[in-house]
C-alpha cells in the first residue's frame, strides 16, 4: 500500500523544494506555478487517478462473468497513465488490478510477459495483451447496458 504512494509523496517534497526558492526571492507567482506542476504530478501518478484495484481472483471472477477485461497496473506507470486518461470513462468499465498491492497479479503478469512486469497488462477473454492501444481496449469492452 505505501510502496504506491512513494513517488506521488516525493513529487510533492520536491515541488515544495523547488518552490522554496523563488518564494524566498519574492516570486509568489512562480513559486505556486511550480508547486501547482508538481502537485498535479503527484496527482496523475498516484493510486488516486485510477479506480479502485480488486485482487487478481475477483478481477478474474468478475470477468468471466461480466466479459470485461481485467487490467493489470502499477502506479507511477506511464503507459498505465495514458491508457487510464485516453479511455475516460470507459476506464470504469474495466476491472484494475495493481500489481504492487496483489502478490498472485504480478505473477500473473511475470507469467503473461516472460518473467517481466510490464504493465499495462490487459487479459481479454484469458489471453494477455502487452501495453495494448487505448482504442484497441475500447473496442474490447462490452456494450454498455
Amino acid at each position: 500500500m505505501m510502496r504506491a504512494w512513494i513517488l506521488p509523496m516525493l513529487l510533492v517534497l520536491c515541488g515544495g523544494a523547488v518552490a522554496t526558492g523563488p518564494a524566498f526571492n519574492g516570486n509568489s507567482g512562480t513559486a505556486a506555478a511550480l508547486l501547482l506542476a508538481f502537485l498535479v504530478l503527484a496527482g496523475v501518478h498516484s493510486p488516486l487517478v485510477f479506480p479502485k484495484p480488486i485482487g487478481a481472483r475477483e478481477a478474474q471472477r468478475r470477468s468471466a462473468v461480466d466479459g470485461r477485461p481485467v487490467v493489470f497496473w502499477r502506479p507511477g506507470c506511464k503507459y498505465c497513465i495514458r491508457l487510464r486518461i485516453r479511455l475516460g470513462r470507459d476506464a470504469r468499465r474495466l476491472h484494475w488490478v495493481d500489481i504492487w498491492r496483489d502478490p498472485a497479479a504480478a505473477a500473473a503478469v511475470r507469467a503473461a510477459n516472460n518473467g517481466s512486469e510490464t504493465v499495462p497488462t490487459i487479459v481479454v477473454a484469458g489471453r494477455p495483451h502487452t501495453n495494448p492501444h487505448p482504442e484497441w481496449v475500447r473496442g474490447q469492452l462490452p456494450p454498455a447496458v
